[in-house]
C-alpha cells in the first residue's frame, strides 16, 4: 500500500476528524473490554465498573496523544493507538480476588517500574529483532487476530445465539466488500476512509433491520469525571510479582507492535525511538493505575488500519487520543461506539488483520531463503498460533509459565529470538544458492576452454 499521509503530514481537520474516526471506532471496544471483564467476573457494582470504563478510555486518550505527539524522551511518536491490555486480564482476575481492586491496581503501579526501567535497555534489545525475527513477530501479530475478526463477523463466540447466522453474515460482507472497493478504486478520502465509511454502510442497514441494541447509549450517564484513587492502592508482594512477569510479556509484545508500525509506516525503528515508545507505555500504564484502570499497551489492529489506508500520519492518531479523552468524559458517547453490531466490525477487521499479515510477509520476503531461516519462521508461527487457538494446551503447565505463554504473540515471539540466537548461520546452502554455484562453475569452465581454445598454436599448411 502506498502511503498517502506521511508520518509527519497533516491533513485537512475535516479530513483527519473522519480519519481519525476510524481509529477511534477499531479501537474503543477493545478498550473498554478488558474493564468490563476484570469488573465483571469480580462481581464489582455498576457504579465501580464504570468508574474502571471511564478511567480506560480518558487514560487512552492522553496517553494515544503522548505516544504520538511524544513529550521529551517519552512517546515513538509515530501514529500509535494505545489502550487497556488484555495480558492482564488473568493475572488482574486472580489479583482481584484475593486483594480486590486495590490490589490490582498498587500491583500494577509498582510492577510498571519493570517497563521503564527496561525501556532503557530497548537499544540494546533492538539488536535482537532482525527481518528474520521482526517479520516473523509481525506476522503472527496479523495471525492472532484474524479468529478475533472471525468471531466479530460470525457476531459473537462459538456457541453463542445466532452466531453465524445468514444476517450477521451477510452484514459482515456488505461490509468487507464495501471496505475492499472503496480501498481499491476510491479516490483520496473515499479510499483513505474505506474503514469508516463501510462500517457507517454496515451500521445503517442494522438500524434500519432493527438490529442495533440502543440501550447502552440509554443507560450511559451523559458526564463523568475522572476518579483517581477511587478503589484506593495496596502492594502485595504476590501480586507485583505476577504483574512484573505480565509487564515483561507486554515488553515483547509492544515491541513487536512498534516493529509492525515502523513497517507499514516506512520509517526506520531506531533502539532510542524504541525505547521511547516502552516508556511511554509504562508510564501510561503507572497513569491507569493512578486513576483506577488496568495496564496498557499499543493496540495492534489500528497497525492494519495505517496499513490498509496509507494514512500514517502522527497527527491523526492524535486526534484519536483526543476522542478517547472525549468519550471518558462522555460516556454516552462511547456507549454509541459499543453499540456498534460485531458483524460490522468483522467485516472491516478482517482485512485490517490481513494487512498486518501482509506487512509480516513483505518483510519475510526481503531476508536470505535458507533452511535455517524457514526453520525459524515455520516452529515460531506454529508455536505461537497453537496457543492462540487452543489455549488448552498450557492447561496443566504452572500459573507463572502460563502466564508468560498466554499469549500467542509473545510464545512465538520468544521462540523466534531463541531459535535466531541458538541455530548456526552462514553455513546452510539453499537451492538457489547450489544452482546458482553450479550455472557460475559452468560459466566459468565454458571461459576457460574458450580462451584455451583462442590461444592454442594452429599448425601451419605452408
Amino acid at each position: 500500500m502506498e502511503i498517502l499521509y506521511n508520518v509527519e503530514d497533516k491533513p485537512p481537520t475535516g479530513t483527519s476528524l473522519i480519519l481519525a474516526a476510524q481509529h477511534l471506532l477499531a479501537a474503543l471496544g477493545a478498550i473498554i473490554t478488558v474493564p468490563l471483564v476484570v469488573g465483571g467476573v469480580l462481581g464489582l457494582p455498576v457504579e465501580d465498573i464504570v468508574v474502571l470504563v471511564n478511567a480506560a478510555m480518558l487514560v487512552s486518550g492522553v496517553v494515544t496523544i503522548i505516544q504520538c505527539k511524544g513529550v521529551g524522551p517519552v512517546g515513538i511518536r509515530l501514529p500509535c493507538v494505545m489502550g487497556t491490555s488484555f495480558t492482564f486480564v488473568g493475572v488482574s482476575i486472580a489479583i482481584g480476588f484475593e486483594h480486590g481492586v486495590a490490589g490490582i491496581l498498587g500491583s500494577a503501579l509498582v510492577a510498571s517500574l519493570v517497563m521503564i526501567i527496561g525501556s532503557f535497555f530497548m537499544p540494546l534489545i533492538r539488536k535482537f529483532f532482525p527481518p528474520i525475527v521482526t517479520g516473523t513477530v509481525v506476522t503472527l501479530i496479523g495471525l492472532s487476530l484474524i479468529p478475533v475478526a472471525v468471531d466479530w463477523f460470525a457476531g459473537g463466540q462459538v456457541g453463542s445465539e445466532g452466531y453465524a447466522s445468514l444476517p450477521n453474515l451477510a452484514i459482515g460482507m456488505l461490509v468487507l466488500i464495501t471496505v475492499v472497493l472503496l480501498s481499491m478504486f476510491g479516490k483520496g478520502i473515499l479510499s483513505a476512509a474505506a474503514v469508516v465509511i463501510g462500517m457507517v454502510v454496515g451500521f445503517i442497514v442494522c438500524v434500519t433491520l432493527g438490529l442495533v441494541d440502543f440501550t447502552p447509549v440509554q443507560e450511559a450517564p451523559l458526564f463523568a469525571l475522572p476518579s483517581p484513587f477511587h478503589f484506593g492502592l495496596s502492594f502485595p508482594i504476590s501480586g507485583i510479582i505476577g504483574m512484573s512477569i505480565a509487564y515483561l510479556v507486554t515488553i515483547v509484545e509492544s515491541t513487536g507492535d512498534f516493529l509492525a508500525l515502523s513497517n507499514v509506516t516506512k520509517t526506520k525503528l531506531t533502539g532510542k525511538k524504541l525505547s521511547s515508545g516502552i516508556l511511554c507505555d509504562g508510564l501510561g500504564s503507572a497513569l491507569a493505575s493512578i486513576f483506577s484502570t488496568t495496564p496498557f499497551s499499543s493496540f495492534s489492529q489500528n497497525v492494519g488500519i495505517i496499513g490498509m489506508t496509507g494514512v500514517a500520519s502522527r497527527y491523526v492518531v492524535a486526534i484519536t487520543g483526543a476522542m478517547l479523552i472525549l468519550a471518558g468524559l462522555f460516556p454516552v458517547i462511547g456507549a454509541l461506539v459499543v453499540a456498534i453490531p460485531l458483524p460490522v466490525l468483522g467485516g472491516a477487521g478482517l482485512v485490517m488483520f490481513a494487512m498486518i499479515i501482509t506487512a509480516g510477509i513483505n518483510i519475510l520476503s526481503e531476508t536470505k531463503h535458507s533452511k535455517r531461516n524457514g526453520i525459524i519462521i515455520a516452529v515460531s508461527i506454529g508455536a505461537g498460533m497453537a496457543v492462540t487457538v487452543r489455549p488448552e494446551l498450557l492447561s496443566q503447565l504452572p500459573d507463572f509459565i502460563k502466564v508468560i505463554l498466554a499469549s500467542g504473540i509473545t510464545t512465538g515471539s520468544l521462540i523466534a529470538l531463541l531459535l535466531n540466537a541458538i541455530l548456526p548461520d552462514g553455513d546452510v546452502v539453499d537451492f538457489d544458492e547450489e544452482d546458482e554455484l553450479t550455472e557460475a562453475l559452468i560459466t566459468a569452465e565454458s571461459s576457460v576452454a574458450e580462451e584455451l581454445a583462442t590461444t592454442k598454436e594452429v599448425p601451419s599448411t605452408s
